[in-house]
């Protein structure tokens, strides 16, 4: 799997996501590692949901793994707080942030 078709399949995961609710501002940065490594993020801003593939700088937490964890957590088959204990997981930034993750999938 290249990184554009990682890129495509979480865009599309996270798109169908309602923020229309979410106030505050959140961004995440999902760094891809192995098999279509690369880096993308997803921004919500008053309500809307922005999902592009480049790298963010003012984010509040950054979300490192391989592609096939962050889909088996988009999925539901797998807990994120279990895979960040297992180590499949690592995140950096504002912990409390990270967990609102679970608003988007």
């Amino acid at each position: 799997m290249t990184f554009e078709e990682v890129y495509e399949k979480a865009k599309a995961i996270f798109m169908k996501a309602d923020v229309s609710q979410i106030s505050e501002h959140l961004a995440f940065q999902f760094n891809i590692t192995g098999e279509g490594e690369g880096a993308f993020y997803a921004e919500v801003n008053d309500g809307a949901l922005s999902v592009e593939p480049y790298e963010y700088y003012d984010r509040d937490a950054v979300f490192t793994c391989t592609a096939e964890t962050l889909f088996k957590i988009a999925e539901g088959k797998s807990d994120p707080v279990m895979a960040f204990t297992l180590g499949k997981l690592k995140v950096d930034g504002s912990i409390e942030k990270a967990l609102s993750i679970q608003k988007l999938i």
